[in-house]
């Protein structure tokens, strides 16, 4: 399963994700819009790479990544649920506190 929590943990990653998720893109478009290294953004593409999140299509010497939507949508979901679950309990919990307070 994709730990989708280390993919999206690193705010460069976000924003690569974010531009796969609008068009194909290749190592150069992507190293083009950051102010760090080819080599860096390389070990991000392959933290996304090793989480399923994205896709990559060779043509010639060009490699091009777009994002896996249905993973990326499935773990997605699995997130907002887990999210509404935490916020399900600290709220359970505030009223637990106010309720003893009164």
């Amino acid at each position: 399963m994709t730990d989708i929590y280390r993919a999206i943990a690193d705010p460069i990653r976000r924003k690569i994700l974010h531009m796969v998720a609008e068009r194909e893109c290749t190592q150069s478009d992507i190293v083009a819009a950051f102010s760090i290294s080819q080599p860096a953004i390389k070990k991000h593409l392959a933290i996304l790479q090793e989480e399923h999140l994205l896709l990559e299509r060779r043509q010639g010497k060009y490699c091009f990544y777009r994002l896996n939507t249905p993973v990326y949508q499935h773990q997605f979901s699995h997130l907002q649920r887990e999210l509404g679950l935490v916020l399900e309990k600290k709220l359970a919990g505030l009223k637990h506190y106010l309720e003893e307070e009164m």
